[in-house]
């Protein structure tokens, strides 16, 4: 009798303690703090494209980016706004854009804009939403057909003038000449690279004096 209602106990503790784990990892997001309009920065990788982004657009030590999408909040759930290689501009549940990343081994870190321009972010969340299904910009020269993360970004905020485009360069700081990746980026495309011409980066949004760090995902 002693067994059985020790394994009813066990049984029941196990099942309690197991709803409580789905119950937190269901609300973790939610509970973070995050708000309608964060931004959220995507750690770059070491290698391939996104380290080749990051080794000619890198600004600060703690701000290493290859990808940025905007927070919407819509009857209580949580949705990515963002212009990536695999969907173009698309509108994704927060849940899966995290997903996505951690399955990279990327990391996400929020940014927030300064309390004196929050009242940008509904003008900028309904422009983000009118912009979504055109295919993404492989080129990274800016193209009123087709966008990149940063680009698709700067342009929902571009009418608030909370980012701006500057001359882009594809020069190794280390080496002073062009990057060699980007070098054969562009051979292969048939194309020059667009050194000097106007464009953006995650990383030269994240430095922006009119947003603020918040807080890293978890």
């Amino acid at each position: 009798m002693k067994r059985i209602i020790k394994n009813k106990f066990l049984a029941t503790f196990l099942s309690l303690f197991i709803l409580l784990f789905i119950a937190s990892g269901c609300t973790g997001i939610k509970n973070s703090g995050l708000k309608n309009g964060d931004l959220l920065f995507v750690t770059a990788k070491d290698s391939g494209l996104s380290g080749a982004i990051n080794n000619v657009t890198q600004k600060e030590k703690n701000t290493s980016f290859d990808h940025i999408g905007i927070l919407e909040k819509e009857d209580g759930k949580y949705f990515v706004l963002h212009a990536s290689p695999q969907k173009g501009s698309d509108k994704q549940k927060l849940k899966d854009f995290v997903k996505d990343q951690k399955k990279d081994g990327q990391n996400i870190i929020v940014y927030r804009l300064k309390p004196e321009y929050l009242n940008a972010i509904p003008d900028a969340i309904a422009k983000a939403n009118t912009m979504l299904g055109k295919p993404y910009n492989f080129n990274y020269i800016l193209s009123d057909d087709s966008y990149y993360c940063s680009d698709f970004i700067e342009r929902i905020f571009r009418k608030d003038h909370i980012f701006t485009l500057e001359p882009m360069t594809f020069i190794d700081p280390k080496t002073g000449t062009t990057n060699e990746f980007w070098q054969d980026f562009y051979h292969k495309k048939n194309l020059k690279v667009p050194e000097g011409e106007l464009g953006c980066n995650p990383n030269g949004l994240a430095a922006s004096s009119k947003i603020e760090r918040i807080q890293q995902l978890k």
